[in-house]
């Protein structure tokens, strides 16, 4: 027999036989199939969005990892570092204290927007290839 969940089919013909309420196993077969083909349907739409949803996380992955201005971002001093990371995040050192700062970034041309976990934000522009000029301050990508 073929088992498909809780229902059973022999693999005999089955023709012109019934049930005990009088249904015909073909049509009971023909239920069941009719069931079976709609939950593969809605698994399949289910599974199609996923997979347009992965698609597109890792495109706009892709894109930021081969944006130009992903790296590291440091003043001359050394004293603030900004690490811009590929999937949109930033991690940002102050002195001694790593990860100071951390939250979401977007680069839209030349100019960059900061969002930080605990809700400020902050912006900036890259002047050139290596320059970021932010909030008073100009850091340099090592």
């Amino acid at each position: 027999m073929i088992s498909t969940g809780p229902a059973i089919f022999p693999l005999k013909s089955t023709q012109g036989q019934r049930d005990e309420k009088g249904f015909g196993y073909p049509v009971l077969q023909f239920c069941t199939a009719i069931a079976l083909a709609g939950a593969a349907t809605s698994w399949s739409a289910a599974d199609a969005v996923s997979v347009q949803k992965l698609q597109q996380l890792q495109t706009s992955e892709n894109r930021m990892q081969h944006h130009p201005y992903v790296g590291m971002w440091v003043t001359d001093d050394g004293r603030v570092r900004h690490e811009l990371l590929p999937d949109n995040r930033y991690d940002e050192a102050r002195g001694k204290r790593e990860s100071a700062y951390r939250g979401r970034y977007e680069i839209t041309e030349t100019h960059i927007e900061y969002w930080d976990d605990t809700g400020f934000t902050a912006d900036g522009d890259f002047v050139d290839d290596n320059t970021l000029h932010h909030a008073g301050m100009v850091l340099r990508r090592k």
